[in-house]
């Protein structure tokens, strides 16, 4: 069969039409993306700088990090800007992130430390009348722990030690949270030479308090329990947990040591509030089942949560 001209020019500008249109699906999908991501790094860094001049300054706290440098900075010389100190402070760092994590990652990183910067150079807070240090150093590490933890859930960071962590995360898979604080004590040091001591062992309740908060922001959505089951019933109960629960279910080969026979021995994962359910499943079909049930820090794979990529 032979197409006329006028055929296949009608086939080419419908082509030409698709490819505009799922082109500017792309660009519309990246820029949603873009603006997300901005809106995580700047709700992030004002709640940080809430509890930087909320709390920090007021209670001559010190910190660790980039944070840390600047705090002492300013301490030393009061009319030198948190901000601008923190700013000149990235450059280096910055440089790691252009190179060793993704130019992604270190155009929004540049973005993200521009506003922090401002955030913290600029937004004035009334200090919270408390009069116990140790509930300021809390409430500092619970503001300022949150804030990192939802910059960080950003495909960028707002600089600082976060550029750092993320390059460690992504090459040996340490914490994030654990980086910055191993990182915060190595400063937090110095500067307890620089001024009193008691200031300096407040802050590592701090920065202990925000260390925890950063993991519980970036991973606390994603935590479940790993669970084993044990029992003669395993293909009765694995219909049960597939059917009433939604979750996956993967058999691992077993023996028993003691009956030398053959087991199949369930593997699952579950949301805490599904395992008094789960129990109950399990226990209804055989009471002399054995379970054993693990914290898991993170879970990845289908249903559970992807992999951020930087």
């Amino acid at each position: 069969m032979v197409r006329s001209p006028g055929q296949g020019k009608t086939q080419f500008m419908r082509l030409k039409i698709e490819l505009s249109m799922d082109s500017l699906t792309a660009r519309m999908g990246s820029l949603k993306t873009f603006l997300a991501n901005m809106a995580l790094i700047t709700a992030g860094s004002c709640i940080f700088a809430v509890g930087l001049n909320g709390v920090l300054i007021p209670q001559q706290f010190l910190s660790g990090g980039l944070t840390g440098l600047a705090l002492i900075a300013h301490y030393l010389l009061e009319d030198l800007n948190v901000g601008l100190t923190y700013f000149v402070l990235n450059i280096p760092l910055l440089l790691l992130g252009w190179f060793y994590v993704s130019k992604r990652f270190a155009v929004y990183s540049v973005l993200g430390i521009v506003v922090f910067s401002v955030a913290a150079g600029t937004l004035r807070v009334s200090p919270p009348p408390l009069q116990d240090p140790m509930l300021a150093a809390l409430l500092a590490g619970v503001v300022c722990g949150a804030g990192s933890g939802i910059i960080l859930r950003s495909s960028g960071s707002a600089g600082g030690m976060d550029i750092l962590a993320i390059y460690l995360n992504q090459r040996w898979g340490f914490r994030p949270g654990s980086t910055i604080f191993a990182s915060n004590a190595l400063i937090l040091t110095g500067g307890a030479f620089l001024f009193q001591l008691e200031p300096a062992l407040y802050s590592v309740v701090y920065m202990y308090t925000a260390a925890r908060l950063t993991d519980a922001v970036i991973t606390g959505f994603n935590q479940r329990k790993s669970v084993l089951i044990v029992s003669d019933e395993s293909r009765a109960i694995a219909r049960e947990i597939l059917a009433r629960t939604d979750r996956g279910v993967t058999f691992l080969k077993g023996c028993g040591a003691y009956t030398q026979r053959d087991k199949e021995v369930i593997f699952t994962i579950t949301a805490l509030t599904e395992l008094p359910r789960l129990k109950a499943m399990v226990y209804r079909i055989d009471p002399e089942a054995f379970m054993v049930i693990n914290d898991t820090l993170e879970v990845l794979g289908k249903r559970h949560g992807t992999r951020k990529v930087y």
